[in-house]
């Protein structure tokens, strides 16, 4: 039996040796030598800024950034269509190299050769031994095609949703505010966000029932977010998949170019709340980082406000409502704040630390030596929000309506910062931890001054993951711009996140948009000519009665002269 076992071995032997090797012994993609040379130079020309020379996420922006660059000597990457814990392909860093990830400072760079982006792929391999281990690679995930949506899949998503608890981190209603999300971090410790979910054109991999499926069954390494791979069944995630996608309402934000302002008959009683504005026309703006003056934020946590307005003869009411993952009712806030002039840490933000230097926003920073990451003043160093802000050091969240004080001559605006000396502007503002409004005069981000803040009311409420501020003014008032029917107004908003350590210059903030104030009343052409009409038929019915009269008494009415 021995002797027949081996002649089997003997003859099979030669014919197992022909025989491909599997995937996971495959020869690996690192590139030549040259290749990778040819890699370095287009990374150092274009990512070590971020990501530093070393690939460590250190670059001299780093400070600056939030989410901070990936560190590519972790070998962790988040967006893959690998199992969890596995490396990315190559078509996986391809595609972030070339699309980038919304809503953080990694654009795209859709204009580099396909030669350019292999080698940088190449070098960027360079930065961890994993990627010569063969044990860290993995084939990528089968995606099938995604199953019709309707709404029984989403309301059976909604109880996986509860039952893998979701809600923790993501919230309630996937709006980022839940009881997890202020002290979530990755595994460097630096803090991270959860997704809004409502806001699908923020997600990192893709807004597609796809991308998210595939975020489901892949997990984002290195952070918080894990694989359902093995917890879910397949029909299980594509139920969750249809759950979160029907909490947005479409793949991209539809930003509003301008505002509209409804005319309305009735008295604009704040009591309403929120009904007082129905049938008026929302507008979705973006927020933006301040990054042009000291007091940078690069990445604010609010990333859009939508904004309604109603008026009748007398007054004008906005309705602002934004997305925020924690109301901080606490602390104080105020748009003549000084912001700090570089990144801070927490403790620096409660102090309220600042210089009177102006600085370069790239220049090098000197890291603080404390726990955790710090220099990213968005949470507390030992990962609770609680210190980040609130009370008597902390800060809170705060909202802005801001016009010109004059109606502008021509085309020219104030400076969008909070004026400018000879165009100052009229700031509404509501700081979240008062129960009235404030008014400032901006002559420029380092000269606001408190305004006169009578006839300016004000009235806020916070639900599960927004807040909803209503402003309310008189249209007409001598010591501001007059806001007239049938006309267009410039208008600015600004948002301050408390737990970010925003106040003064540190904020977000949209560009100038206008804002058409509607007439109290329409007038059609119709109704004009109908009223000559009836005018003028009046008038002949009138003329004739009188020839008549006239006749019947006998008296002649001599010929006009034609």
């Amino acid at each position: 039996m021995k002797n027949a076992a081996w002649k089997w071995i003997v003859l099979v032997a030669p014919f197992v040796m022909l025989l491909p090797e599997p995937a996971a012994a495959a020869e690996l993609e690192l590139g030549t030598d040259a290749q990778q040379k040819a890699g370095k130079v287009v990374y150092e020309r274009y990512c070590s800024q971020c990501h530093g020379t070393e690939g460590d996420g250190k670059g001299y922006a780093a400070s600056h950034l939030r989410p901070r660059p990936r560190d590519f000597t972790s070998g962790k990457f988040k967006i893959r269509t690998t199992p969890s814990g596995a490396l990315p392909t190559d078509d996986d860093l391809r595609r972030v190299i070339r699309d980038g990830m919304p809503y953080t400072t990694m654009i795209g760079w859709p204009n580099l050769s396909d030669q350019d982006v292999t080698n940088v792929i190449y070098y960027i391999k360079t930065f961890t031994k994993d990627f010569k281990n063969r044990d860290y690679y993995a084939q990528p995930i089968a995606i099938p095609e995604p199953p019709p949506h309707d709404a029984d899949s989403a309301k059976k998503g909604r109880e996986v949703y509860l039952q893998m608890e979701c809600h923790r981190c993501h919230g309630d209603q996937g709006r980022a505010d839940g009881a997890s999300a202020p002290s979530l971090v990755n595994d460097a410790g630096e803090p991270i966000l959860p997704a809004d979910l409502t806001k699908r054109w923020t997600f990192r991999g893709g807004p597609a029932r796809r991308d998210i499926y595939r975020t489901f069954s892949t997990g984002l390494n290195g952070t918080p977010m894990p694989s359902y791979a093995d917890s879910l069944t397949d029909t299980q995630r594509w139920q969750l998949v249809d759950y979160v996608y029907s909490l947005g309402a479409a793949d991209t934000p539809n930003y509003a170019e301008r505002v509209v302002s409804r005319s309305i008959a009735d008295d604009l009683d704040m009591t309403k709340g929120e009904a007082l504005f129905d049938g008026a026309e929302g507008a979705f703006l973006p927020l933006f980082g301040q990054i042009v003056e000291p007091g940078r934020a690069f990445h604010p946590n609010a990333t859009g406000i939508e904004v309604k307005a109603v008026h009748n003869r007398e007054h004008i009411a906005f309705l602002l409502r934004w997305n925020d993952m924690r109301a901080d009712r606490t602390g104080e806030n105020s748009p003549a704040l000084e912001a700090p002039e570089t990144t801070e840490t927490v403790e620096e933000a409660a102090s309220q630390a600042s210089s009177t230097e102006e600085s370069d926003p790239f220049a090098d920073a000197v890291e603080p030596e404390v726990a955790g990451d710090a220099t990213d003043d968005f949470f507390s160093d030992d990962g609770s929000a609680e210190t980040a802000s609130g009370g008597e050091a902390g800060f809170s969240d705060a909202v802005a309506v801001q016009f010109p004080a004059a109606l502008p001559d021509g085309i020219r605006l104030p400076y969008f910062i909070f004026g400018d000396p000879d165009n100052p502007v009229d700031i509404w503002f509501a700081d979240l931890a008062k129960p009235a409004p404030q008014r400032f005069v901006g002559r420029g981000s380092r000269s606001v001054a408190p305004g006169n803040p009578d006839g300016l009311e004000m009235t806020a409420s916070y639900d599960a993951g927004v807040w909803s501020v209503i402003f309310k003014r008189k249209r007409r008032q001598e010591d501001a711009m007059a806001i007239e029917g049938g006309q267009w107004y410039p208008v600015a908003f600004s948002v301050w996140d408390g737990l970010s350590g925003d106040r003064g210059n540190k904020r977000a903030l949209t560009r100038w948009y206008y804002i058409y104030v509607e007439p109290a009343e329409t007038v059609g052409p119709l109704r004009p000519m109908a009223k000559a009409a009836v005018a003028t038929f009046g008038i002949e019915i009138v003329l004739i009665a009188l020839i008549r009269r006239k006749h019947k008494n006998g008296v002649s009415i001599p010929p006009t002269n034609p």
